[in-house]
């Protein structure tokens, strides 16, 4: 189907802008809508013809809802601010250009600017939307490199795709490190996650700044108490049973690696919850001048 170009202005919008595809009446379609979410920032809702539907902020190019028959499997913390001054604590932040801490601010900047609506589709009755990110004046002024960055959302009747491209627009090479830091919403005693078996694990806990190697040798991860850990080289689909009833597959292309973290009691008012489980590119990614980078999300509820 062809795509459905959209345009969107900075300022607060006075009224909703739909996109539709409506041969039938009486009958369910997939849109995509822009409108107002919390603190008057601009927001897409997705909706598919099976009823799902998923919520993108501009701000932080963040997903803070994905819903599969009215139950949201994303989670958005209770602290989250939702007035473009700070990342929006929940749902699927970008971490990028750096992921953790580092020489520049921690996770980066992809997830405290404003991302630009480049436009909506429908491809088989699924809703897509297609947002952009290319380097400003913030960005240049602790990461001093003339980049684009494009973000798909595409959503399915039990599957949410994000596709993410990097590209080197400068005239020399740089390097970054990125993730998705996804938050699922969980009851964290309940909650497990299999498929890592194996991998070579750094363990955050004891010291952040200085990480414990090791290997993960547990069919089924849980998160007992305070978890932050990074798998490498991960494998390409993990499950996770997140102790509310559903199953969900996380697969991914090109996302080499997997974090898992839950605060415990450092976020007692949330922890119980949620989980975080989140793929990652640990190991920097080098591009040269028009060079890109792709990296592919699929999360599917049973």
């Amino acid at each position: 189907m062809a795509a459905l170009s959209m345009t969107w202005s900075c300022s607060p919008l006075t009224s909703s802008k739909f996109r539709r595809v409506n041969r039938y009446s009486g009958m369910t379609f997939a849109s995509v809508k822009s409108t107002e979410g919390l603190g008057n920032l601009p927001k897409v809702v997705l909706t598919s013809p099976h009823g799902s539907e998923a919520e993108l902020y501009l701000f932080g190019a963040c997903v803070t809802s994905w819903k599969v028959d009215s139950k949201d499997l994303l989670f958005v913390r209770p602290d989250a601010v939702f007035n473009g001054q700070k990342p929006i604590s929940g749902g699927i932040p970008h971490c990028f250009p750096q992921f953790g801490p580092g020489p520049i601010q921690q996770h980066g900047f992809g997830r405290n600017v404003n991302w630009s609506l480049v436009s909506s589709e429908n491809v088989e009755e699924k809703p897509v939307v297609t947002v952009e990110l290319r380097d400003g004046p913030y960005s240049r002024a602790m990461w001093d490199y003339s980049f684009h960055a494009l973000y798909k959302i595409t959503l399915d009747k039990k599957t949410l795709s994000t596709e993410l491209i990097v590209k080197n627009t400068d005239n020399k090479p740089f390097s970054f490190t990125t993730a998705l830091h996804t938050y699922f919403s969980a009851s964290v005693t309940g909650a497990s996650v299999s498929g890592l078996k194996g991998c070579k694990t750094l363990n955050k806990v004891p010291d952040p700044t200085n990480p414990v190697e090791g290997k993960e040798e547990r069919d089924v991860v849980t998160f007992p108490g305070f978890v932050d850990c990074v798998y490498l080289d991960a494998p390409s689909e993990l499950q996770l049973d997140n102790g509310l009833g559903d199953k969900i597959s996380i697969k991914n292309t090109n996302w080499s690696d997997a974090v898992l973290w839950n605060p415990h009691l450092t976020m007692e008012q949330s922890y119980k919850d949620f989980v975080c489980v989140e793929n990652a590119k640990i190991g920097t990614v080098q591009l040269e001048p028009e060079q890109s980078w792709t990296a592919v999300q699929h999360l599917t509820v049973a």
